[in-house]
């Protein structure tokens, strides 16, 4: 890719996909996505909604970030660049979903989580990260590791709050 090709942030498509620039930070701009989500999070949870109606907005922005990726990834020759943050964002919301008690505790843990099984990349999310040639596999390995995140929150969850009375 030459300077003539390479991604701007004064176009939309790039401007959405990392995330408003997060995915052009140096240094693990993944991490970064995730961090820039969290304040994000913290806010609506300060409005404790019913996280089920999160549900359809989560799926229409990943049918939409993943046709965008795909025509990025195309015109720029790329696959599953690490300025496309926007799949961290979902990811991370995806693995908000199932918070327990909105604190920033809470939210630590689930960041982490979900940092680790970003990184990892448990099957099927290293499924779609390597075996899907589009923008959904860009964005669809992220939703997986959102969800497993998510799922192990809840354990731990349960294991400290019945068990040990801590959290």
């Amino acid at each position: 890719m030459n300077e003539a090709n390479r991604p701007s942030l004064k176009r939309l498509d790039i401007l959405f996909l990392s995330f408003f620039g997060v995915g052009f930070l140096p240094k693990a701009p993944g991490t970064w996505g995730t961090l820039a989500t969290l304040p994000f999070l913290y806010g609506l949870g300060t409005f404790n909604p019913p996280y089920v109606l999160f549900i359809p907005f989560i799926i229409i922005m990943t049918i939409i970030s993943s046709f965008i990726a795909d025509i990025v990834q195309k015109k720029f020759n790329l696959h599953d660049p690490q300025f496309i943050v926007i799949d961290e964002v979902l990811g991370m919301t995806t693995a908000w979903l199932f918070i327990q008690k909105h604190n920033l505790l809470h939210l630590f843990i689930l960041f982490a989580l979900f940092r680790f099984f970003d990184i990892i990349k448990v099957w099927p999310a290293s499924y779609f990260d390597k075996q899907v040639d589009h923008g959904a596999g860009t964005i669809l390995d992220d939703i997986v590791s959102g969800v497993f995140a998510g799922v192990v929150y809840l354990v731990i969850n349960y294991v400290f709050s019945i068990h040990l009375n801590l959290i």
